[in-house]
């Protein structure tokens, strides 16, 4: 199963760099995009499904803004969109489509986690986001086998971004983010698949618009794939895409050996 992620910064403005075009050649099974900026009059009319893929969507309620999709090959057995928490779900952030099978409970999510980069008020949200979402992950994970594809929007560790050292105090590098990452993995049990395939440095997903720093790679890991123990073992193959530029993100994607 070949899983891709990606924050579009706006599906309209995704697709019309060549995004879905460059989708349609990656023989994917399920794909992850964030922060769609449309509703559902302009998704589901015109970015509905690519080639064998049927998409399902969470939206913002405030007009071009966040929003989620999950696309995928296979038909779920359950589509859950929201965490059941008013203040993200108004915003668009969870998708969930279950493939339930005698013997295997598996979800596949796509989650969009706040910002804080905005001001100390959005911080705060995306503090709040980070306790809610902890116990609704082991919950799920208690009861099912899961692959969450995501912007976190933050960087674990310091070989996470290029400038660490200037960057501990903005967010999105704050030390109560990176502990929360670091509890979900080493006490939640939950894996960064990405780097049990991939231990180099410099293997960032989104670049600042400022300067060159695209050009010159001074960029951020930010875009995960987590996933529970059982499923994360049979992650084979990971690439992040640079070829061409459909967002300020670059696409993730993950190899499993395993089918939906």
């Amino acid at each position: 199963m070949r899983f891709i992620t990606a924050n579009l910064n706006g599906v309209r403005s995704a697709a019309s760099k060549g995004f879905f075009d460059w989708l349609a050649k990656q023989k994917a099974d399920a794909v992850g995009v964030q922060e769609l900026k449309a509703q559902a009059d302009v998704v589901e009319s015109q970015f509905p499904s690519c080639g064998k893929l049927n998409g399902h969507f969470h939206y913002a309620e405030k007009k071009g803004y966040s929003g989620v999709g999950l696309y995928t090959k296979e038909a779920p057995s359950d589509v859950v969109t929201g965490l059941g928490i008013d203040e993200f779900d108004q915003e668009g952030r969870w998708i969930e489509k279950r493939f339930d099978k005698p013997g295997r409970k598996l979800s596949l999510i796509s989650v969009y986690f706040p910002s804080g980069t905005s001001g100390e008020e959005r911080q705060q949200v995306k503090y709040r986001f980070l306790d809610a979402l902890y116990p609704h992950l082991m919950a799920l994970k208690a009861e099912r086998e899961f692959i969450l594809v995501a912007d976190v929007n933050i960087a674990h560790k310091e070989i996470d971004l290029k400038n660490w050292r200037g960057n501990q105090k903005n967010s999105g590098f704050l030390p109560e983010e990176r502990a929360w990452l670091t509890r979900l993995f080493d006490e939640g049990g939950v894996v960064d698949v990405f780097r049990t395939l991939n231990d180099k440095a410099e293997q960032y997903t989104w670049w600042s618009a400022r300067g060159a720093a695209r050009a010159n790679n001074v960029g951020w890991r930010l875009d995960y794939h987590l996933a529970t123990p059982g499923v994360a073992a049979l992650a084979k193959k990971e690439a992040i895409y640079t070829g061409e530029m459909f967002s300020d993100h670059a696409p993730l994607s993950i190899d499993y050996d395993f089918s939906i």
